[in-house]
Parts: structure tokens; sequence; C-alpha cells
């Protein structure tokens, strides 16, 4: 791709541009919590759960059952924490949890 004038630009700087002239790069950036939620929770969480999508800083994450639902909700603030500790250019404001359709 070249503008007028000038040589090549790398694909890479003109999607951030497009993405901050749209508002959409600090979703696209927290997009990254879905693949960070496993190892951010640990194995024995990451065995109950799925994280399924982020929407406006919320992080929506499916959980296998009501029991796991509620002790999940208890903890909440923390695990939220957690996974803003490796978030920090875009961090999540809403962590929910919904029970995943059997």
């Amino acid at each position: 791709m070249t503008t007028r004038g000038t040589g090549p630009v790398r694909l890479g700087d003109v999607l951030g541009g497009v993405l901050r002239q749209h508002g959409l790069e600090g979703q696209v950036k927290r997009m990254a919590a879905l693949d960070l939620w496993a190892d951010v929770v640990g194995e024995h969480i990451a065995a109950v759960t799925k994280a399924r999508s982020v929407a406006e800083g919320t992080l929506v994450v499916e959980v296998r059952s009501s029991g796991w639902l509620m002790e999940l909700n208890m903890i909440k603030g923390d695990l939220l924490a957690r996974v803003n500790a490796r978030m920090a250019e875009a961090p999540l404001e809403r962590l929910v949890f919904v029970l995943a359709e059997t």
C-alpha cells in the first residue's frame, strides 16, 4: 500500500490508525482476554469455564455448572484484577459469568 508522494506503508501502521480513528483500538486489545483467560485463572478454573466474548469492556465467561457459577461470582473481583494485570493497555471494566448451555 502506498500513499501519495511516499513509498510503501506497512499494513500494521495503517490498520492501527484506522482502528484508532474509529474508536476500536481498545476493543481489539481487550479481545486478548479471550486467549489469556485459561492461563490467568489456572487449570482448575479453566477446566469448568470458557471465555466466550468481550463487548464494551465486559468479558463474558461461560461456566459449566450453577455451583461453579456461584463460587466464581464470589471471587469475581480477584479474577478481574488478575486478568487486568495482563491487560494494562486496555483493561476490562466488568466480568460476567453465565451458565453454559448443555
